[in-house]
């Protein structure tokens, strides 16, 4: 089965080889990618004594929920070297900004055995630490056979996500096998991937790393940077909608527009936030023709960002510092079938939070915290006019401040309900770490 996937996976990567192509002569930056995830012009590292562990987080959610565990790790092996990898170009970016001890940071290989082995020999790493969900057939086999120990962190699995990985059961229990310790969020996820063949004595449910988030030293400069640039005060509502995908953003600023219209209290602000890089001229077309006066993170400073209704956040890795500054925060993937993004960093800050109805990415999440009351979910039967049924949402809590007050704090209190999921997690991996270093690396 495993050479029916590399196969698979060679095809589909002949196939997308033009794209990979031209996106190199357009965009000059992703060639260098592109050759690293080939296994050349990898950062130069010289193994040595030491242990090396070696952290995979996809992109930009993955990378903020292993900064804390990272600070844990090196606090009681001061000595770690630390590799991260990363799949996307804006979590490169944010890795290279947040893992300044890291001693590399590169490209994630294509998962072929030759390109895994590669970067396994050029870094030799003792842990390998998995963010979440990246199942990479190549990467997880080839490093148990060079003695690396192999752990899932903050691992999930949604029940779409089950049912397509259980065309291939026998494949995903051999798979499971290289593991030595899957930590996972939920008793949910967890039996997902037992019912995949994954023992039990290998899963432990920790919890999610992001109910433990904190904001650093360097986010509280921002939130202040962001308050005095865009006239951020308490007066002034500003409505966040966050990692937002097409078409929502139309929606969203229609319902915004609206409820400013119709608002009793002082009018509001708006920052978007979209959720892929790639979308940002796009979304900064699209405000530019709704005639609102507007302004964009990556402009210049100037008088007027304090003024502008809607501010366009089209940053990397920044959105995290501007919800302190929130009074509303619509999360968004969750008015479309994408199915909802993270609502753990804005409810960390006890912000009032509006959903969409499709939220099946953080089914256990939003579960929990509908049942509390510590959020705004609106129903399927809404969305024959998305942007009404936001702008009601909105009113109501411009107008009503004690709603906007209870529904964060009852937000705030789910949070700390469920804080622990470092320290647990981290007193799995430990003895993975102690086991390394006795057996040495290879």
């Amino acid at each position: 089965m495993f050479v029916l996937y590399s196969l698979v996976y060679t095809l589909a990567f002949l196939a997308m080889l033009p794209v990979f192509a031209l996106s190199s002569i357009v965009r000059g930056k992703r060639a260098a990618g592109f050759f690293q995830r080939l296994s050349f012009s990898l950062p130069k590292f010289t193994p040595d004594e030491r242990r090396t562990v070696w952290l995979h987080c996809v992109s930009v959610g993955e990378a903020n929920a292993a900064r804390p565990l990272v600070d844990r790790l090196h606090s009681e092996f001061p000595d770690i070297r630390l590799i991260v990898s990363t799949t996307t170009r804006t979590g490169q970016k944010l890795a290279k900004e947040l893992f300044t001890e890291a001693e590399a940071v590169f490209y994630v290989p294509f998962d072929w055995r030759w390109t895994v082995r590669r970067v396994l020999r050029h870094f030799r790493p003792t842990l390998l630490v998995i963010m979440e969900t990246e199942l990479w057939f190549n990467l997880i086999r080839e490093s148990c056979k060079f003695h690396v120990r192999v752990a899932l962190v903050n691992g999930r699995m949604s029940e779409r996500s089950y049912k397509r990985y259980n065309a291939f059961k026998k494949t995903m229990k051999r798979l499971f096998g290289y593991f030595d310790r899957a930590l996972i969020q939920t008793g949910a996820d967890a039996n997902r991937f037992m019912a995949l063949g994954m023992r039990a004595s290998k899963v432990k449910v920790t919890g999610n790393l992001k109910f433990d988030h904190s904001i650093t030293e360097t986010e509280e400069a921002l939130t202040e940077e962001f308050a005095t640039r865009f006239g951020l005060t308490e007066n002034a509502s500003l409505i966040i909608a966050a990692s937002t995908h097409a078409p929502e953003e139309s929606w969203v600023i229609d319902a915004f527009r609206k409820a400013s219209e119709a608002a009793r209290e002082e009018a509001p602000r708006l920052m978007i936030a979209p959720r892929h890089p790639e979308r940002f001229d796009e979304v900064a077309q699209l405000i530019a023709n709704s005639g609102l006066k507007w302004t964009r993170r990556s402009n210049a400073a100037s008088e007027s960002d304090a003024s502008a209704d809607v501010i366009l956040l089209d940053s990397i890795g920044e959105l995290r510092a501007a919800f302190p500054l929130a009074e509303i925060v619509f999360v968004g993937g969750s008015l479309i079938e994408h199915g909802g993004q993270s609502i753990l960093e804005p409810a960390a800050e006890g912000k009032a939070i509006i959903t969409g109805p499709y939220t099946h990415n953080f089914k256990a999440i939003v579960e929990e915290f509908v049942e509390r009351e510590a959020l705004i979910q609106i129903p399927k039967g809404s969305l024959d006019d998305a942007s009404a049924a936001l702008a009601k949402e909105f009113l109501a809590l411009l107008d009503r401040p004690e709603k906007r007050k209870a529904l964060g704090e009852r937000a705030k209190a789910a949070m700390n309900n469920n804080r622990g999921a470092i320290d647990r997690t981290f007193e799995q991996l430990k003895p993975l770490i102690l086991r390394s270093s006795s057996e040495g690396s290879h």
